[in-house]
């Protein structure tokens, strides 16, 4: 298995990190989150989705459980910003250089200001996307909210 940029991310910054394949066809009500939760047997309050919305103009990246939904005007004032919106995504896929349901916090092509939501801090380790459809990480949020330059805050509802 070829590693992502999220993979190599880590493993440049020595993070203890496991990874976690799965198949990721899934049916088309379900979510890619909600397909990898189900997959991997998961607490969907531990697996969290990574969302890029627009923050007063400006792409952000919002990390969220699975279990809940992005808060838009929480994310707005977690970053600083008045008005927060779903980024399109296209502009998501170009700018992080992943493709929907495969976007990782970690590893993007451009560095964008990133949310994470405070629940995460709860569990000893969580799971984010590894950069790919079918890859999930499991690493400490410590180190999540470290390498991303993350800012944690109540976003997810």
């Amino acid at each position: 298995m070829a590693a992502t940029p999220a993979v190599r991310a880590l493993e440049r910054a020595r993070v203890a990190h496991t990874l976690h394949p799965y198949d990721p066809e899934h049916p088309a009500d379900q979510g890619h989150g909600e397909a990898a939760v189900a997959a991997l047997g998961a607490d969907p309050r531990q697996v969290f989705k990574t969302l890029v919305a627009r923050v007063d103009g400006a792409l952000t990246v919002a990390v969220v459980p699975v279990a809940g939904s992005l808060d838009l005007k929480a994310l707005a004032a977690a970053a600083g910003g008045r008005k927060a919106a779903m980024a399109d995504p296209a502009d998501a896929e170009r700018t992080t250089g992943y493709v929907l349901g495969g976007i990782s916090p970690l590893g993007q092509r451009k560095a964008l200001p990133t949310v994470v939501d405070e629940s995460a801090l709860a569990f000893p380790t969580v799971m984010v996307s590894a950069g790919r459809r079918g890859l999930q990480v499991e690493l400490a949020p410590a180190d999540l909210v470290r390498l991303t330059r993350a800012r944690t805050s109540a976003i997810g509802r």
